[in-house]
C-alpha cells in the first residue's frame, strides 16, 4: 500500500490517498451516542434481474460503520435482500423496476429517515436499478427534488446521460468506472495516461460541478478543484459487486455528515485496502463478500 505525491503540472497537484485518511473519521464515541449519530443509509436500487448490488452496497456501509440502512427496492429484490440479512431493513416496491409512479414514495421514505436520524443521513441510488425509460425518468425526477447528500452509482450514472443538470452544486459523489464516466461527459479515457485522466476528471468535476471518483487501476477523484489518487487495490478487483461495496462504505462516511471530496478519498482507500486483504487470503476466489468482511482489518482499532 505505498503512496506517493503525484505531480500534474505547475497549476495542479494530486495528493496519494492515505490512511491517515480515517484518524478524523474514525474516532471512539462518546458513551453517550444514540442510534443514528453516525448515519442512517438509504440504498435506493436493484431490480427483478438484480438483487445483490443494493445488498453489497448495504452491508458494506454496515461494516464501514454506518448505523443503519434501509433499501428501497423492486418486490423481488427487496424480499431476497431481507431473507440475506437481518442486520439490514428494506421496503418493497411493486413491479420488476423502479417507475416515475414510485417517485413519490422514494421522497416520502427520504424525508422519514431525514427526520429520523436528525439530519445525519444519505441516499445511494442506481446499483441494478435497470437502464430503461422508466427507471432513468425515475431517478432524475428524484434526484431533482431531494437535497440529502447522495451517492449516484452505476445505473443512476446512466440516468444523468442529458440530465446532468439535477446534479450540479449539490452534496453528491459520482463513482463511474471508465464506461460510465464516457456516459455522464461524452469523454473516453482509454489511450490517456494517468496525468492526462486526472485533468480530464478534473475538468468534468469543474464543469458538472460536482464530484467524481472514476474508478480504474489508480482511482481519480476530483471536485473540480482538489484532485487526488488512490492506489490501493489489486488485479483481482475486477469482480462484480466491488464497485457496489465502494458506492457503500463511501454513502456510510456521507451519511455521517462528511463532504463528497473527503469521502471520496476515505472511501477509495478503505476499499481498495480491504480488497488487498481479502485478495491475500482468497486469491482468485475473492468475492465482494470476502472484502466487506475485510473492512474490520482497514479501519482503525479502537477500545470500547
Amino acid at each position: 500500500m505505498n503512496k506517493k505525491n503525484t505531480n500534474l503540472g505547475a497549476k495542479k497537484s494530486s495528493d496519494a490517498i492515505n490512511k491517515s485518511l480515517l484518524k478524523d473519521i474514525y474516532k471512539k464515541r462518546d458513551s453517550d451516542s444514540r442510534k443514528y449519530d453516525f448515519g442512517y443509509l438509504l440504498v435506493i436500487g436493484g431490480s427483478h434481474h438484480y438483487c445483490g448490488a443494493s445488498y453489497l452496497s448495504a452491508m458494506a456501509a454496515m461494516r464501514a460503520g454506518c448505523d443503519m440502512v434501509r433499501v428501497i427496492a423492486p418486490q423481488r429484490a427487496s424480499d431476497t435482500i431481507a431473507g440475506y440479512s437481518p442486520n439490514l431493513s428494506s421496503v418493497p416496491l411493486d413491479g420488476t423496476i423502479i417507475e416515475k409512479r414510485h417517485v413519490d414514495t422514494l421522497i416520502q421514505e427520504t424525508n422519514v429517515v431525514e427526520v429520523i436520524s436528525g439530519g445525519k443521513c444519505a441516499v445511494l441510488i442506481g446499483g441494478g436499478i435497470s437502464r430503461s425509460p422508466e427507471t432513468k425518468e425515475a431517478v432524475v425526477s428524484y434526484l431533482s427534488q431531494v437535497n440529502v447528500p447522495a451517492i449516484v452509482d452505476a445505473e443512476g450514472i446512466h440516468a444523468l446521460e442529458g440530465n446532468q443538470s439535477v446534479i450540479a452544486d449539490k452534496k453528491i459523489l459520482l463513482t463511474p468506472h471508465a464506461y460510465e464516466f464516457f456516459i455522464l461527459t461524452g469523454k473516453k479515457t482509454d489511450g490517456l495516461t494517468l496525468e492526462q485522466k486526472a485533468e480530464l476528471v478534473t475538468g468534468e468535476a469543474a464543469r458538472l460541478r460536482t464530484t467524481i471518483v472514476l474508478k480504474g487501476k489508480v482511482d481519480i477523484l476530483s471536485d473540480g478543484k482538489r484532485t487526488m489518487l488512490g492506489h490501493t487495490g489489486n488485479a483481482l478487483m475486477t469482480k462484480g459487486g466491488l464497485g457496489d461495496t465502494l458506492a457503500g462504505i463511501a454513502g456510510a462516511l456521507m451519511a455521517r455528515g462528511i463532504d463528497p471530496f473527503t469521502v471520496g478519498s476515505t472511501a477509495t482507500y478503505i476499499n481498495g485496502a480491504a480488497g488487498e486483504i481479502a485478495g491475500a487470503k482468497y486469491g482468485e476466489s475473492m468475492c465482494a463478500t470476502d472484502l466487506i468482511e475485510a473492512i474490520v482489518q482497514v479501519l482503525p482499532k479502537i477500545k470500547y
